[in-house]
């Protein structure tokens, strides 16, 4: 896949109301993701597609999330084909934790990413 033309930001540009689309698996969702996120892990993405559509009826641009940001890029490209406005976070939530961006585990508490 060519990811020359994807649209991506740095973390630091994500606004802290931005809809953050993590499509991490659930183990990792659950040791650390960012708060507030939305989790649609990529192996079920197809499947649960409506929920993305969504969360960007008001015409949102969603912030794509992973670990590192290559199954992120895949879900951008495929987001941006379907007409949405979406972007590939730079680094993914290895990024994300090392800015001092918040992370939560899945009751709440501080979180890590893995």
């Amino acid at each position: 896949m060519n990811f020359a033309q994807l649209p991506s930001v740095d973390v630091a540009d994500v606004p802290a109301d931005a809809l953050v689309l993590d499509v991490r698996e659930d183990d990792e969702w659950a040791a650390g993701h960012a708060e507030g996120a939305l989790h649609v892990p990529m192996s079920e993405f197809v499947a649960r597609f409506g929920e993305v559509t969504e969360a960007v009826a008001d015409g949102r641009r969603a912030y794509v999330m992973c670990r590192v940001g290559g199954r992120s890029a895949q879900v951008t490209q495929y987001l941006v084909q379907q007409g949405i406005d979406a972007v590939n976070v730079d680094g993914g939530m290895q990024v994300w934790e090392a800015a001092g961006r918040k992370v939560v585990d899945a009751q709440g508490a501080p979180g890590t990413v893995i």
